[in-house]
Order: C-alpha cells, then sequence, then structure tokens
C-alpha cells in the first residue's frame, strides 16, 4: 500500500451488504473478536470469492477466517500499534513511518478492512489445527523475512 499509485486510486463505495462468514459457511477464528461481532462479516463480493476457494481445497483442509471487516477507529489504531509505529520505532524518523508501517497494515484512509473487501484467513486441517504457513498470522514483513518492496519504474 505505500505504492503511490495504489494510494490514488480512489476509494468508491459500492453499497455492498456485509455478511457474517460463520453464517455462510466459512469456520471463523474468535481471536480478533469485537464485542460487536464486526470481524466476522465481510462485503458480499468477497464471501462470493472465498465460498469457491472453500470448495477448491483438497478434503480435510478448511479456510479457517481470522478477521473481516473492522470499523475505521479500529483500522486507525491498528495501524498506530503495528510493529512500524512511531512507538515501536522511536529511532526512525517521522517520514519514514507511513511507508513502513504500510507493509505491514494498510493505511486507514483506503483500507479495504474497513469496507469489509478484505479478509484474514489461514488453513486448517482435519483435526482443526492451523496448518503450517511458513509464519503466524498477522506476521510482520520482519518477521516474515518479506523482501523489501522494489520501487516502481518511472
Amino acid at each position: 500500500m505505500s505504492d503511490r499509485r495504489v494510494a490514488a486510486i480512489p476509494v468508491q463505495e459500492r453499497g455492498e451488504v456485509l455478511l457474517d462468514a460463520g453464517v455462510h459457511g466459512l469456520r471463523v477464528d474468535d481471536r480478533k473478536q469485537d464485542a460487536a461481532g464486526a470481524w466476522a462479516h465481510v462485503c458480499r463480493g468477497a464471501l462470493k470469492r472465498l465460498q469457491p476457494a472453500q470448495a477448491l481445497l483438497p478434503g480435510g483442509v478448511q479456510l479457517l477466517f481470522i478477521e473481516g471487516y473492522r470499523p475505521h477507529p479500529c483500522s486507525a489504531g491498528t495501524s498506530k500499534s503495528s510493529p512500524t509505529s512511531s512507538r515501536a520505532r522511536p529511532d526512525w524518523q517521522a517520514a519514514e513511518l507511513p511507508e513502513a508501517a504500510s507493509r505491514f497494515v494498510s493505511p486507514p484512509e483506503i483500507a479495504p478492512y474497513s469496507a469489509g473487501a478484505a479478509v484474514d484467513v489461514t488453513l486448517i486441517g482435519h483435526q482443526g489445527r492451523e496448518l503450517d504457513m511458513g509464519t503466524r498470522v498477522n506476521a510482520s514483513p520482519e518477521e516474515s523475512k518479506a523482501p523489501a518492496t522494489p520501487t516502481p519504474p518511472t
């Protein structure tokens, strides 16, 4: 999300209804649970993509829905508490923080989670245990050893 070309795309409200993923056939984890139950919701379009993805998985493997809709205040809070926030990185210059943070979490003003248009999922096996995906859910780029985002060509 630190790519200026992505940030320049205007967010357009599509008026899609948010649906509870658990009611629509996905297994929902409660680790990101909120009092309002928002975390288990996702827009209709995203759900329509998740359901066939679930059906394509091999026998005994399922999607585990971790988090979908995040109200805007929650997205802002996640951004401020990221591993690249000013609290976590007091030695970094203020100008470095937004780009570094956007490697971990979308800036609130363009965050797809606040529209229910993004979802965190992982895979579970037949006993309901998470499969090893190489890192934990919501690992930082540093934890997952993600390569730095290359500079786009001009």
